[in-house]
């Protein structure tokens, strides 16, 4: 374990020094936010009651959703994985006496730490200062609060754990670049990263919150609000962990298939 702390340590910190690529992306990730919620006002005006958050809830949920967007979304993957892969540089990875699947997930949320860590708090800072309706809220109360914290880093988990089914596919294609458009595109939209759950129709939601991609970001964004309570939040926390542990152990039973047919040409 220690060994793996140390990779995530180097990783942290060596991807902290861009912080130009980070201020970037904390403007842009703030004006989409405030598009968003722009868009969304205008249909709010015309009927406030047939929508089923209110908009200050809906303010709150696009925006921890935008300052976690390097935590939560599918599209922050490792390039060099799958540079890796492609090339036959695995073959160097495979001689270390390191767990592959282990590496590449701490990799992956080093990675994911240290973007979020230089956006997060200036976009949520910023976000509180801005005037009623589209102003960031607080917390329905601190229990939710306490079980938000739990659920993101659940969600966290779950994340990774499906990035790493992307990498892996990689060992079995030609090239990577299909598999990745269409698991970011399918999971961006299920997620609920592109539109909360509870504005789908019934069995569709029903059915998303159920499977995994439930729990990445509605899931923790709703309790925030306080929407999930009681009997449904540790139904949701439980079922959370169910997806984490399913997905790594899968995630490495499939790794360690897949490097049983890895053959490495040239030299």
């Amino acid at each position: 374990m220690k060994k793996y702390l140390s990779f995530f340590r180097i990783r942290f910190n060596l991807l902290l020094q861009y912080r130009g690529a980070a201020y970037a992306g904390m403007v842009t990730q703030f004006f989409w936010g405030i598009m968003t919620l722009l868009m969304f006002h205008a249909f709010y005006e015309a009927d406030p009651n047939a929508f089923p958050m209110t908009f200050s809830q809906l303010s709150a949920y696009i925006w921890i959703q935008q300052s976690t967007i390097a935590l939560l979304m599918v599209w922050f993957l490792e390039n060099d994985i799958f540079e890796e892969i492609t090339s036959g540089g695995v073959a160097y990875s495979l001689v270390r006496p390191l767990d592959l699947y282990t590496m590449w997930f701490t990799k992956n949320v080093a990675t994911r730490l240290a973007k979020a860590a230089l956006r997060f708090i200036p976009i949520l800072l910023i976000a509180f200062l801005l005037p009623v309706p589209y102003r960031m809220s607080l917390p329905a109360s601190w229990l939710s609060f306490i079980c938000f914290i739990g659920a993101m880093i659940l969600a966290v988990i779950i994340v990774v754990a499906y990035c790493m089914l992307i990498y892996i596919a990689t060992f079995h294609t030609m090239n990577p670049m299909g598999i990745r458009i269409v698991a970011t595109s399918m999971t961006e939209f299920f997620s609920g990263a592109i539109i909360p759950l509870a504005f789908l129709p019934t069995y569709l939601r029903t059915l998303l919150e159920w499977s995994p991609f439930g729990s990445m970001v509605n899931f923790p964004l709703q309790v925030y609000n306080g929407n999930i309570q009681g009997t449904a939040l540790v139904q949701g926390l439980f079922l959370q962990i169910f997806w984490a542990v399913v997905l790594v152990l899968f995630g490495k039973w499939w790794m360690h298939q897949s490097l049983k047919k890895v053959i490495v040409q040239g030299g």
